[in-house]
């Protein structure tokens, strides 16, 4: 049946009636929007070395990604979630977050991660079926990145708990950017339809929670695609909860970058939670489980691959002189990154049966070791002892 402009009619409302910051264009052209004149001082201050190391970010997780992808492919993993084409909304954010800020993923941030310094192994771990969770979020050397969630959407209600939390026992707020913390919650298209998300946001409204919601729109929530998911952009849903909204373009490493690092800085200092929708693509498949050749056209996937974030930085450093031995240098890392993962992986062995006990309880518990007496006893009785 037509619908009928009138009483209970829903207007869709085009992406051109929402400002974009976008400071590169499709070229890798520094063409900045209207939209993103208020970033232009702080794109200035970014010195050649942060320039060249977000291209680097993109190109090496993109070489460990394309390998991880391979892995799975022989067998070596039972799933991998793939993240081509989003890159620079991942470095620019990651790279935007201060040492002490936490940071909560969902499942595709592997060049968050990496970022933060966790092992992309871990990861790998966490996909073989070998680990419980992939790393230890409270060592320090993952740079405060909880870990992967699977169950999607959960991961904004424990992101916007933690930042309530720092706000209790006043760890933002206090005017100190070097001490402040602040928090930034990773989530996709799909998820932000789900009751978490808006549950999470409806608490970081009322108590002004020191967060960022950095949804990557990637266009497609598996096989649903996003015009089907909203009538309106995304980033008009964070801003019915009253929380500040920015749309960025998430193939612009720079944009990203300078709408993360402001958001953030202005959730520590006590103005409240904010968030951000990056529009970037998923250029491959949601996983490896998938074919989203069932779903989605050539022709769409080709225009979007004319937007790929790693070109359009490659040809704005070109640009600005880059050598051809910088960009040599970035492309063995990436190589040497992927093979390094890869003699990793294949070396990797079943974990021992008594790790199933770890980590049920906070303490030691006396069910616990129980149990655990019992396991080894039981494989004591087989010839070659416990495993």
């Amino acid at each position: 049946m037509p619908r009928h402009a009138g009483a209970g009619s829903v207007r869709a409302v085009t992406t051109s009636d929402t400002p974009l910051v976008r400071v590169l264009d499709a070229t890798g052209r520094f063409a900045p929007s209207d939209a993103a004149e208020r970033y232009l001082p702080l794109i200035d201050a970014i010195t050649d070395a942060e320039l060249e190391q977000f291209y680097r970010d993109m190109v090496v997780i993109r070489a460990i990604d394309v390998q991880a992808t391979n892995l799975q492919r022989q067998g070596q993993l039972a799933l991998w979630p793939p993240s081509r084409g989003q890159e620079a909304a991942q470095v620019g954010s990651a790279r935007a977050a201060r040492a002490q800020d936490t940071i909560f993923p969902s499942y595709r941030e592997h060049a968050v991660t990496r970022i933060r310094g966790v092992d992309p192994l871990d990861i790998i771990k966490l996909m073989r079926g070998v680990s419980h969770g992939g790393w230890d979020p409270s060592d320090p050397k993952n740079g405060n990145t909880r870990l992967y969630t699977l169950v999607l959407g959960s991961q904004a209600l424990h992101a916007t708990g933690y930042a309530m939390g720092l706000s209790f026992d006043g760890k933002s707020g206090t005017g100190d950017v070097e001490s402040d913390q602040a928090v930034i919650v990773y989530y996709g298209d799909g998820a932000s339809s789900q009751g978490d998300v808006h549950e999470a946001m409806v608490f970081a409204a009322s108590y002004q929670t020191p967060e960022v919601f950095f949804l990557q729109n990637n266009h497609w929530a598996i096989s649903v695609p996003v015009s089907t998911q909203s009538p309106v952009p995304l980033v008009q849903r964070s801003a019915g909860y009253g929380i500040p909204s920015i749309r960025v373009d998430g193939n612009d490493v720079l944009a990203s970058y300078a709408v993360s690092r402001v958001a953030l800085d202005e959730a520590r200092s006590g103005l409240g939670p904010r968030a951000i929708e990056a529009v970037t693509y998923r250029l491959g498949a949601h996983t490896t489980s998938d074919d989203p050749t069932k779903y989605r056209g050539s022709d769409e996937e080709q225009s979007w691959a004319e937007r790929d974030p790693i070109i359009r930085m490659r040809a704005f450093l070109e640009g600005r002189g880059a050598s051809a031995a910088f960009f040599d240098d970035v492309e063995t890392e990436g190589a040497d990154a992927a093979e390094d993962l890869r003699s990793r992986t294949v070396e990797l062995g079943p974990p021992p049966a008594s790790k199933i006990f770890d980590h049920v309880y906070s303490e030691p518990h006396p069910l616990i070791d129980e149990q655990r007496a019992w396991r080894d006893s039981y494989e004591a009785s087989f010839e070659g002892g416990a495993k």
